[in-house]
Formats: C-alpha cells, sequence, structure tokens
C-alpha cells in the first residue's frame, strides 16, 4: 500500500507541473462563466437550456483532458525511460498503475472542483446560481467521466510507443465517443431488426461512458422526455432510488475491468520486454 502512495504522490506533483492541466482549468472556467453570465438572472434548476449547454461543454471538454493526460502520463513513462528503472525495483505492477490511477484522479479532480468552486463563486454574485441538487448531479456527471475516460486514457497509453500515437488514438476517441457517436449509433442501428433496437441500443450504450453519464444526467435533471421513446426503460430505472447505485456499480465494473487489462498489458511487458 506503501508503494501506492509513493506512486500517487509523484503523479500528483507532476500532474500540477503538466501545462496541459491549466490550460484546460482556464478553458473549462472561461466557458462556463460564459454561459452563466449570457443567460438570465434566475436560477437554474431542473432541465434547461442553459443546463443542457453546460452538459455539452462538459461531455467536450472534459473527456479530451483526461485522455490526454492519462495517455501522456504512461507513454511518457516509456519514452522517458522511467519505468525500465521503476521495473527494476521490489515494485508491483499492480501498485505502479494503481498508484498512477489514484494520483490522475486527484490531479483532475482538483481541476474540476476547482472550477466549480469558481463558477459556484461568481455564479452567486451574478444571480444566475445553480440549484444544489443541480448542482451535485454536475459533479458527479464530471466525477464519473474523469474515473472512466481516464481508464480509457491509462490503457492507450498503455498500448501506444510514444505521445503521438497517444494523441492520434486520445482524439480518435473522442471524436467517436463524443462527437460522432449518435450518427454511429442510428447508421449502425438501422442494420438490425426492429426487434433487436432496444437490446443493442442498450448494449451500445453501456459501452460508452460518455452517453451512459449522459443519459443518467440528463434524465436525473428531468430531461429524460427529450431523449424519445427508444430510452424509455432507462428512463424508468433510472429515475427510481436504486438507479443511481446501478449506474455507481455499472461504473465500478468498467474500472475494475479496465484496470485489470491495463496490468496484465505492463505484466507482459515487464518480463517479455
Amino acid at each position: 500500500m506503501s508503494h501506492v502512495i509513493d506512486v500517487a504522490n509523484r503523479e500528483v506533483k507532476l500532474g500540477f507541473r503538466n501545462p496541459w492541466s491549466y490550460s484546460f482549468l482556464i478553458l473549462f472556467c472561461v466557458f462556463s462563466l460564459s454561459l452563466l453570465v449570457i443567460n438570465s438572472l434566475n436560477v437554474v434548476e431542473g432541465y434547461s437550456g442553459t443546463t443542457s449547454s453546460l452538459v455539452n461543454l462538459i461531455l467536450y471538454l472534459l473527456p479530451l483532458m483526461t485522455l490526454f493526460i492519462g495517455s501522456f502520463s504512461l507513454t511518457s513513462e516509456k519514452e522517458d525511460g522511467s519505468w525500465q528503472l521503476l521495473s527494476t525495483y521490489p515494485l508491483a505492477t499492480s501498485s505502479f498503475i494503481l498508484g498512477k490511477y489514484l494520483g490522475l484522479s486527484c490531479v483532475l479532480l482538483t481541476i474540476v472542483s476547482f472550477g466549480y468552486g469558481l463558477m459556484g463563486l461568481i455564479s452567486g454574485f451574478v444571480g444566475n446560481s445553480f440549484s444544489l441538487l443541480t448542482y451535485g448531479l454536475f459533479i458527479l456527471f464530471s466525477c464519473g467521466l474523469v474515473f472512466m475516460f481516464l481508464t480509457i486514457a491509462l490503457f492507450i497509453g498503455s498500448v501506444c510507443k510514444n505521445r503521438w500515437q497517444a494523441l492520434t488514438i486520445s482524439v480518435s476517441v473522442w471524436f467517436f465517443s463524443v462527437i460522432a457517436w449518435p450518427t454511429l449509433l442510428i447508421a449502425g442501428l438501422s442494420f438490425v431488426p426492429y426487434t433487436w433496437v432496444q437490446p443493442m441500443l442498450s448494449i451500445f450504450t453501456l459501452l460508452n461512458p460518455a452517453e451512459l453519464i449522459r443519459l443518467f444526467v440528463v434524465i436525473k435533471l428531468g430531461g429524460g422526455s427529450v431523449l424519445g421513446p427508444e430510452y424509455y426503460r432507462w428512463v424508468q430505472w433510472i429515475q427510481q432510488p436504486v438507479g443511481t447505485w446501478i449506474i455507481m456499480a455499472i461504473i465500478i465494473v468498467w474500472i475494475t475491468v479496465f484496470l485489470l487489462m491495463i496490468h496484465w498489458i505492463w505484466e507482459r511487458r515487464r518480463y517479455r520486454g
């Protein structure tokens, strides 16, 4: 456990020296504050134009930030030779991967917390503040994106040899999971029989963390009607109190599976070169 903490502390120090972190922090603060200023002076509650715009903003920015920072962290270990040195120490691969994950999570959550704190502070002054429930859902939304996309980022960093490969794959994953997802989903479902649409839609949604977390937040904000009849069952079970716990269980399973795959890749590389 001490090795995990050591790796996590090292990652936190490196993360706060990374200019990417501060660039995304500035972008997040500027765009979120801009949304608050241009909207009318009232309390934002439930699903509205403001919350919809903020969901899209977070969905575009946060996964990309997480993919870059997470994948570059592991590829830099290979390029700089740090992993070759660390592998000679009595450091378990599991401690290295878990420490990396925890350290990067702390860095990303600190950035998110600062952005939300600044947004909440200024929104209180301008009079366009969020209700407590809405604010809490946005924090959960951001944390879920960070936790799930960070595992994807570490997987990308594990299979890529350098930062350029990680950059290319990270942008591709972000584009297909966030930007092109609705088009790809409609195109893919058009080739299956109608009776398969519902189960295939559920499977595809579970495979895309951006869409899964977005559906959860939109439904919890009361915007389930905008999703269409295909998501009727999703609206039903997510609106129930147990829906939050099911989503949390899915996130935990997702994180566990990806971390086990990442561990296998690094363990194999450690002994086979």
